[in-house]
């Protein structure tokens, strides 16, 4: 998924990250001023539900014009990153399984 924020603030007029932030408080969501630097400037490491739901308000847009799919980077099943690797000029290492305590596997 991608972050939209920035683009669905300006389609409405919307130019400043503070303007945004005001309006939200208003509406009952206050946001730190580097978590809400974080929300206009990049991805969002994580977001709660309602805090969309307040965004989508304040701007009066749908969750669709902020979060915008692409499934062009999801793995599908049987599908391999080799030939992108091998595209590219590089090498794939092996994946070798590896236990989560630190110990060796037996010989296979």
């Amino acid at each position: 998924m991608r972050w939209n924020l920035r683009l669905a603030a300006a389609n409405r007029g919307v130019w400043k990250a503070s303007d945004l932030q005001r309006s939200l408080a208003e509406h009952g969501l206050v946001i730190s001023a580097g978590k809400m630097s974080g929300l206009w400037s990049g991805q969002p490491v994580s977001l709660k539900l309602d805090d969309l739901d307040v965004i989508c308000v304040v701007l009066g847009c749908e969750i669709g014009e902020l979060l915008i799919p692409e499934p062009q980077k999801v793995s599908r099943p049987g599908q391999e990153a080799a030939p992108a690797a091998a595209a590219a000029g590089g090498t794939v290492p092996a994946v070798v399984p590896r236990r989560r305590d630190g110990r060796s596997l037996p010989p296979m």
